[in-house]
């Protein structure tokens, strides 16, 4: 998992990989976005569970375009916006945001797929733990879990000076 801000264009506008890591592991969801099996872009918001290490777990059904599209092409991109701050009169935005080259995984072994569910549950539902773990797995059969690998990643984000 290399951190690189190296090809950012706005290199006034970096975020330190402290900060990249900070987002990854408190942001909510993502854009996933890959070719899809006729070879057209397709994207979609999904939320994710970091691992802490060097993978982002998606969970979804067991069909579908996306897996159509990781089975034809794994190599993926996924990205992260943390806060915006539209601010009307300067014309401009505050955002923060990594993007992340990822190679897409699927068909896990079990004790992974249910290790990604916990890590899930316990960032999503950590009140109700026992409860989600049991709904995990009642709908085992009936959910797909997609590791993303990180390969390369970026991050950059925006502030405005008050006055």
């Amino acid at each position: 998992m290399i951190y690189s801000n190296k090809d950012v264009r706005r290199q006034d506008r970096l975020l330190t990989e402290e900060a990249a890591r900070g987002l990854l592991l408190s942001g909510e969801y993502g854009v996933l976005s890959m070719i899809d099996a006729e070879g057209s872009v397709y994207s979609i918001p999904i939320n994710y569970v970091w691992d802490g290490i060097s993978a982002i777990y998606l969970h979804c059904a067991t069909e579908g375009r996306k897996l159509r599209a990781i089975d034809k092409n794994q190599t993926v991109s996924y990205c992260v916006v943390g806060r915006t701050n539209v601010i009307s009169a300067k014309f401009t935005t505050e955002y923060e945001s990594i993007v992340l080259e990822c190679t897409a995984h699927r068909n896990l072994s079990r004790e992974e797929k249910m290790k990604a569910l916990e890590l899930l549950i316990d960032k999503f539902s950590a009140a109700d733990k026992t409860a989600g773990m049991a709904s995990a797995e009642r709908s085992f059969e009936r959910t797909e879990i997609i590791r993303l690998d990180i390969i390369r990643w970026s991050g950059k984000s925006k502030k405005v000076s008050p006055g």
